[in-house]
């Protein structure tokens, strides 16, 4: 039996999308506190970067780890569709009860390339890291906690 390489794939994509943090938890007086200017009742908005990054042995037959085709199209499925040029707190449900931080943004294009990807590639989805400025970059590899709140 051989042993085959594991390689990492990336692919990146940049989308445009407005949003407001703002938890309907918090009096307003918190929110401001909390969020400073991104609390500002019009929002603001973000060109995006998102990378997802695949990892998995390459295939003796193909060369590959999955096609990077095959991931460009799960992208634009998962990410461009409903969230370019979007407001993200008005246009997409998974924000109707959560705040539409990047923490967030980043669990949702996890479970939304998941389910793009079907059932054999979405085994092979090892990242996605969403950059929402020059300087803030927010990583998401799938993992949960448990909620110490809910108890």
């Amino acid at each position: 039996m051989s042993s085959l390489p594991i390689v990492y794939v990336t692919k990146r994509l940049q989308f445009s999308a407005a949003h407001r943090l703002y938890s309907h938890t918090l009096s307003e007086e918190e929110n401001d506190t909390l969020y400073g200017k991104c609390a500002r009742v019009n929002g603001h908005g973000h060109n995006y970067v998102v990378k997802a990054t695949v990892r998995g042995p390459v295939d003796n037959t193909t060369g590959m780890v999955m096609n990077i085709v095959a991931l460009k199209s799960a992208m634009e499925e998962s990410i461009m569709k409903p969230l370019d040029h979007r407001n993200l707190d008005k246009d997409v449900p998974f924000f109707k009860d959560k705040v539409s931080t990047t923490e967030n943004l980043a669990v949702f294009i996890w479970g939304g390339l998941k389910r793009a990807l079907g059932s054999h590639d979405a085994e092979l989805l090892y990242e996605v890291c969403v950059q929402e400025t020059e300087n803030n970059v927010f990583t998401y590899r799938g993992e949960v906690a448990m909620d110490s709140s809910s108890h």
